[in-house]
């Protein structure tokens, strides 16, 4: 018999079984609506050679499906990257000298709300919010107090902020001055994606085109002043936390990360002197297939995009490296210890995906910010993972997997008839601007609020398997006192800075901002002057003016 009669005589004895043992369900669907049958086999898969060499390729080589680098994990692990910031800047300090003296690899920021969207610790949007969500900067010094003890030409930082990206970069750029750190040695990246923020958060300040100014500057000048720096981290995340399916956090993030290299290209820059140094941000959820195949699609869909569409010729411009976090939104507070587990399943879908650097949610994340001991208990998840599963010895072990193949497949095709329709409107700025990505995510987060109220997907301790009675863990609580503490050292900042020194630097920002210049130089200026990022933000709010989101 042929591999045909074999299916076909399977295939009628399954029918038999099934009609006596119905399967749990009438259709397997995955979460992004592919469905999910009953059983691959290499038809689904990669049946020759030639497939091979053009879906997947070798490691490290062109379409980079199975990885980035040659070895892989083989040659290092992942940068573990904890993400991590609340209260004040020495509390963070504190808190990241921990994490580094537990084995963490490199280094994440959380940035409170005022910082976040631009205002100094004492403004009155801060009230209520300073140090709540992250930790809370307001100038040079409080980012000297940050790394404190902290060799930045040691450590890679990761910063999640995006509206005033240009300022605090230029804050860790004038810290590493203070160390004696020459910029060239200065590595880490910065988030600085702000169509994501129209789309999926919400913390934008300036309207989209003086927005993509300021990003687009950041490639320019750091592709001559800092080259190790990554410029920005094209997120993901933020639009799956925001409820999009695994196929919209691909479609979507590729789609804006096309807008920026055309603006930048638009701009006169050369491909492949910005490219190498974009990096991406992406989620895990529970799915842990169709997470696995959701970073294999998202980094050939990319390989393809730069090599056909921006016509890039050195190999590091096709590669997409990316951060993963795991999934918040999918933490509860019901029976927190779940999400131990939960953050187990995700980190080694993101692991077996071929991500560059893991961030492991803490247990505690749906009630509070992460304590001391929770996460530990997150790190040495990735640890264990790491040194003990024996899952990173071998490169993209799920290769040729036919149900991994498929689905990697799967989520492309469907992938690209969003960026295909996404084109059609204008591009990613023009769709966000119409509303059609916040349609779309908003759509689909209803989708999946309605599966678990009807218990149709199951969230255990939620919706099934509930306890009563649930102990509390101990959580971790911000000095109600910080923003009266913060204020005080800014009212003596700008009673001890040189006046003269920080007017000037700012004036000079404001005439730039009205010109064309690269506005990094003037932001750097201005930050040595000890001006505070509420000042440098204000001044490019009068020149830019603010954004409003319209209500779709």
């Amino acid at each position: 018999m042929g591999f045909q009669d074999e299916y076909d005589a399977w295939q009628a004895a399954v029918e038999q079984t099934v009609q006596k043992r119905p399967e749990r369900k009438p259709a397997f669907v995955n979460h992004s609506d592919i469905p999910v049958k009953r059983l691959y086999t290499p038809a689904d898969g990669i049946d020759s050679e030639e497939a091979y060499l053009n879906k997947l390729g070798f490691p490290g080589q062109f379409p980079y499906t199975r990885g980035i680098q040659p070895t892989m994990y083989r040659g290092r692990y992942w940068t573990m990257r904890q993400y991590a910031g609340f209260g004040s800047a020495e509390e963070t300090n504190a808190r990241f000298r921990y994490l580094l003296a537990q084995g963490q690899t490199g280094l994440s920021t959380a940035f409170d709300l005022p910082t976040q969207i631009g205002y100094d610790a004492d403004d009155p949007f801060a009230k209520g919010e300073v140090g709540k969500v992250g930790v809370s900067i307001s100038s040079r010094l409080d980012m000297e107090t940050l790394f404190r003890g902290i060799p930045l030409d040691k450590v890679s930082t990761s910063m999640t902020i995006n509206a005033p990206a240009s300022v605090l970069l230029a804050m860790y750029l004038v810290v590493a001055e203070t160390q004696g750190v020459d910029w060239k040695q200065v590595s880490g990246t910065v988030q600085n994606d702000i169509l994501k923020e129209y789309v999926a958060r919400g913390t934008y300040i300036f309207p989209p085109k003086p927005s993509m100014r300021l990003i687009t500057d950041i490639f320019d000048f750091c592709a001559r002043e800092v080259p190790n720096w990554n410029t920005i981290s094209i997120s993901g995340y933020h639009i799956r936390e925001a409820g999009s399916t695994a196929v919209q956090e691909v479609a979507f993030t590729l789609s804006n990360a096309i807008a920026y290299v055309q603006a930048a290209v638009d701009k006169g820059l050369k491909v492949d002197d910005f490219a190498p140094r974009l990096s991406f941000f992406f989620n895990a959820h529970n799915d842990f297939f169709e997470e696995i195949a959701k970073f294999r699609a998202a980094r050939r869909m990319w390989a393809h995009i730069m090599k056909e569409r921006f016509e890039a010729k050195n190999p590091r411009s096709l590669q997409l490296r990316f951060h993963t976090q795991t999934g918040g939104s999918t933490l509860t507070a019901q029976q927190p210890d779940n999400n131990v587990v939960r953050v187990t399943v995700q980190a080694l879908a993101a692991i077996l995906g071929g991500t560059q650097s893991l961030h492991t949610n803490s247990r505690d994340e749906a009630l509070a910010l992460p304590t001391e001991t929770s996460a530990r208990v997150a790190l040495r998840t990735q640890q264990i993972l790491a040194y003990e599963s024996g899952v990173a010895d071998t490169i993209d072990p799920l290769a040729g997997s036919y149900y991994v193949e498929s689905l990697t497949d799967g989520i492309e095709e469907r992938a690209w008839q969003y960026i295909r329709y996404i084109d059609e409107l204008g591009g990613a700025v023009a769709a966000i601007e119409q509303g059609y990505m916040q349609q779309e995510i908003h759509k689909a987060a209803y989708d999946t609020q309605m599966a678990i109220e009807r218990g149709d997907q199951v969230v255990v301790g939620v919706n099934k398997f509930t306890i009563d009675h649930e102990p509390q863990p101990e959580l971790l609580r911000v000095d109600p006192k910080l923003g009266e503490i913060q204020a005080e050292r800014l009212a003596k900042l700008r009673q001890e800075r040189p006046a003269e020194a920080c007017e000037t630097a700012l004036a000079r920002l404001r005439e730039a901002a009205e010109g064309t210049a690269n506005l990094m130089p003037y932001i750097v200026d201005a930050v040595r002057a000890y001006a505070t990022i509420g000042e440098i933000c204000n001044v490019l709010r009068g020149v830019f003016g603010e954004y409003r989101s319209p209500i779709f």
